[in-house]
C-alpha cells in the first residue's frame, strides 16, 4: 500500500524557520521525482519545489533562496526546509511522488503568523 505521510507542520512566526518531512512507503522511492506543493485558501494548488531521482532541484520563484528541498533515499524521506517564512507561505503543504504513477500525501498545515 502506497503511503506518503507529511509531518513537521504547524505555526511559525514570520521570519522563522520550519522543516517538513514526508515519509514514503509502498513504492520504489529512489526512482521517483519528489515534490512539495501547497494550496492556500481560495487558491489553486501550486508547485513549491521538486527534486529528481538524481538530485536535481527546482523551485518556484516565490520560495527560491528561502526553501530547500532534499531527500534521503536510505530513509525513503523527502524534506522541505523553510526559512525566512512569510505570511503568504501559509497553506496546506502536500508531498507528491511522480514516476510511472503519481502519489499524493494527505497534506499538512503550515501557518505563518505572529
Amino acid at each position: 500500500q502506497v503511503q506518503l505521510v507529511e509531518s513537521g507542520g504547524g505555526l511559525v512566526q514570520p521570519g522563522g524557520s520550519l522543516s517538513l518531512s514526508c515519509a514514503a512507503s509502498g513504492f520504489t522511492f529512489n526512482i521517483y521525482t519528489m515534490s512539495w506543493y501547497r494550496q492556500a485558501p481560495g487558491k489553486e494548488r501550486e508547485l513549491v519545489a521538486t527534486i529528481s531521482s538524481g538530485g536535481v532541484r527546482n523551485y518556484a520563484d516565490s520560495v527560491k533562496g528561502r526553501f530547500t528541498i532534499s531527500r534521503d533515499n536510505s530513509k525513503n524521506t523527502v524534506y522541505l526546509q523553510m526559512s525566512s517564512v512569510k505570511p503568504e507561505d501559509t497553506a496546506v503543504y502536500y508531498c507528491r511522488a511522480h514516476s510511472v504513477r503519481v502519489h499524493w500525501g494527505q497534506g499538512i498545515q503550515v501557518t505563518a503568523s505572529s
